[in-house]
C-alpha cells in the first residue's frame, strides 16, 4: 500500500512539475516576453523550475552555468531539452538572448 501511494505521489509531482516548466509553442510572438530582455523571458519561461534566483528547484541551479557550459551548449539545451526539461521552452531570438544571458553567469 505504501509503495502504491508513493508511486502515485511521485507521478503526480512529475506531471505537475513538467506542466510548470513552460513548453509553450507560440510562433506568432504573442507572449509578453517576446522581444523583451533575457531576465524577463527567463522569469516567465524558466523560473518555475529553476527558481527566480536561478538557484534551482525542480531544475538545476543556473547561478554559475556559464562557467561549465558555453552559450551554444546552453542554447542546445533550450532547443532540445534535457532530462525532464521539455524542448523548445523558448524559441527563436528569445532563446538566443536567454542563452547569452545565462552564459555570462560565471
Amino acid at each position: 500500500m505504501k509503495k502504491k501511494l508513493l508511486t502515485l505521489l511521485l507521478g503526480t509531482s512529475l506531471v505537475m512539475g513538467l506542466a510548470a516548466c513552460g513548453g509553450g509553442t507560440s510562433d506568432k510572438g504573442t507572449d509578453t516576453a517576446s522581444g523583451g530582455d533575457a531576465a524577463k523571458i527567463y522569469d516567465q519561461k524558466c523560473s518555475g523550475c529553476h527558481g527566480g534566483d536561478l538557484k534551482g528547484g525542480m531544475g538545476p541551479n543556473l547561478t554559475k552555468i556559464g562557467s561549465t557550459l558555453s552559450k551554444d551548449e546552453i542554447l542546445n539545451t533550450i532547443k532540445n531539452g534535457k532530462g525532464a526539461m521539455p524542448k523548445n521552452v523558448i524559441q527563436g531570438d528569445d532563446a538566443n538572448k536567454v542563452a547569452d544571458w545565462l552564459a555570462a553567469k560565471k
